[in-house]
């Protein structure tokens, strides 16, 4: 039943893909400075946190410059974070389609999360202009990997992304608590601070949590010229099983969709 679910879903990928260029177009309809805002955010995050740690406390980043070194980390977790709280209110935002048409809902957070790749694409650009700027050694077969470190992170946000949006839509409350916890998160990943600065002790347990995974994986092949360690399949573990609950759950509880107000 799950397999003829998700053909339903490749089925209709045309429509898929309208809604997701629907809501790019959206997003920056009447904006002077358009698709310049998915690079806008994270950069100015990361100039605050540039001068924060280069001038009043200073972190180690092993000699990388620290602009380069957080907005490496920066741009895929605005991606992730984006993402999530974009597919929460996927449902919500549109009850009036969902209860009155028939169409796949995963549809809709699956659409929610490739129109924020298009900002994730352009975001990333700046990286490249970056490592030209301080001219920063890359190892092409390094870069091989982003593909698959990509695929973990975006199996953790349709996982997170299906449950937030089945959830939110009987509980309103759910997506104030995915933002609280988004931001707490935020500072449990290493995206200001490196991995160096967490006790070796306690590194196992720190990279549990699946996005210090894939974050250092980013740098890792970005930044440190080699290849993603062991943490990464580790990441990729957990994303596999938060995608499986998350869209089993969503299947669960979708029929009841159209009754809610």
């Amino acid at each position: 039943m799950t397999t003829l679910d998700w053909r339903e879903l490749a089925s209709t990928r045309e429509l898929v893909l309208t809604w997701a260029a629907r809501s790019v177009r959206v997003r920056y309809q009447q904006s002077m400075l358009g698709g310049l805002w998915a690079v806008l955010q994270p950069a100015a995050t990361v100039v605050i946190f540039s001068i924060i740690f280069t001038y009043f406390v200073p972190v180690d980043t092993g000699g990388i410059p620290y602009v380069l070194f957080s907005y490496v980390a920066m741009v895929p977790w605005t991606f992730f974070s984006a993402s999530i709280t974009d597919m929460t209110d996927s449902l919500v935002s549109n009850m009036n389609l969902v209860s009155k048409i028939y169409f796949p809902r995963t549809m809709l957070p699956v659409a929610a999360l490739l129109a924020r790749m298009v900002d994730f694409g352009i975001a990333a650009c700046l990286i490249v202009v970056l490592i030209i700027i301080y001219r920063w050694p890359v190892n092409v077969a390094g870069l091989l990997f982003i593909p698959a470190i990509l695929a973990v992170q975006l199996a953790l946000a349709l996982g997170l992304g299906f449950m937030g949006a089945a959830l939110n839509v009987f509980y309103r409350d759910v997506r104030h608590v995915i933002t609280l916890a988004l931001q707490l998160w935020f500072y449990a990943t290493p995206i200001i601070y490196p991995v160096s600065t967490v006790p070796e002790r306690f590194r196992p347990y720190y990279f549990m949590n699946p996005m210090a995974g894939v974050i250092e994986a980013f740098r890792d092949v970005i930044l440190y010229q080699r290849l993603p360690g062991v943490y990464l399949a580790i990441s990729g573990g957990v994303a596999l099983v938060v995608l499986i609950v998350g869209y089993l759950f969503f299947r669960r509880v979708e029929f009841q969709f159209a009754d809610v107000v």
